[in-house]
């Protein structure tokens, strides 16, 4: 037993701060009506860093980071500019198309790689098993910077995340630079598809049993500590992919709310 608390020490502080952050940003995704805004640039990330695996071996590498976030600071600059013209052009069709083309040009780097299969369900649910204590601290370190500018900017950032006029413009890109930063970080040991569950699940589900955002981060931050430490426990008692099954707890509880909400009859109340 004490072997696999020391196993799962640092996995699960590494879910921890994840939900941190991601329950914050989404409530700002959530505000800006740009659902898969995080897919898609999550899913840039990885073809950076599956890109970067082109120079270099090592997927841990700094290169290899610098690279993906790169590519996540292009996507995050059209977005912002998509913004400002989303009375011409739709914002999530520029966002789904960044995603098609991200995940197309995954698929194409990886049938170069000698180890392209590995790496492609790396890029989708992680290697978070695995992560260290020193991994732990980088990234929490990261998001510190991160949260420390959405507190002294958080006038503006919200503003601007609620589409008020005159505070989009420069604060949109901020906002997007900021989220490629934390989206590059996290996918670089998430995965994208928990990445999404951290970040989309708990705040649509926030938002349906409290108005305030204190509420919904509290409530965000509870939901998803308890999964994360029942889809640690749960991975280790059945020896199932962590990173998967924390997915599946993650998505499977909006399905569960709807159909009691149609059970109960409270939707059409």
């Amino acid at each position: 037993m004490n072997e696999a608390i020391v196993f799962l020490a640092a996995p699960t502080a590494m879910c921890l701060i994840l939900a941190v952050i991601h329950c914050y940003l989404g409530l700002h995704v959530l505000a800006r009506g740009v659902i898969f805004v995080d897919l898609s640039l999550a899913q840039v990330a990885s073809f950076g860093a599956t890109f970067a695996l082109l120079f270099v071996s090592d997927h841990d590498s700094a290169m290899s980071y610098f690279i993906s976030l790169g590519t996540t600071f292009v996507a995050a600059g059209l977005f912002a500019i998509a913004r400002r013209y989303e009375n011409v052009i739709s914002q999530e069709a520029i966002i789904g198309i960044v995603y098609a083309l991200a995940s197309a040009a995954v698929v194409l780097v990886v049938d170069r790689l000698a180890h392209g299969a590995e790496h492609l369900k790396d890029a989708l649910v992680g290697h978070i098993l695995w992560v260290g204590w020193d991994d732990v601290l980088k990234v929490a370190l990261i998001y510190s910077v991160v949260g420390a500018i959405h507190y002294i900017f958080r006038a503006q950032l919200l503003a601007a995340s609620c589409g008020k006029k005159g505070a989009q413009g420069i604060w949109d890109f901020v906002f997007y630079a900021l989220f490629g930063v934390v989206i590059t970080s996290s996918t670089h040991t998430a995965g994208v598809l928990m990445v999404f569950s951290y970040l989309i699940v708990p705040a649509v589900l926030g938002s349906m049993f409290s108005k305030t955002i204190k509420g919904r981060l509290i409530f965000g931050w509870i939901l998803s500590s308890l999964v994360s430490l029942v889809g640690m426990i749960a991975s280790y008692k059945l020896d199932l992919p962590v990173g998967a099954l924390i997915v599946v707890l993650f998505t499977i509880l909006p399905v569960l709310v709807l159909v009691g909400m149609g059970v109960t009859g409270r939707a059409a109340r």
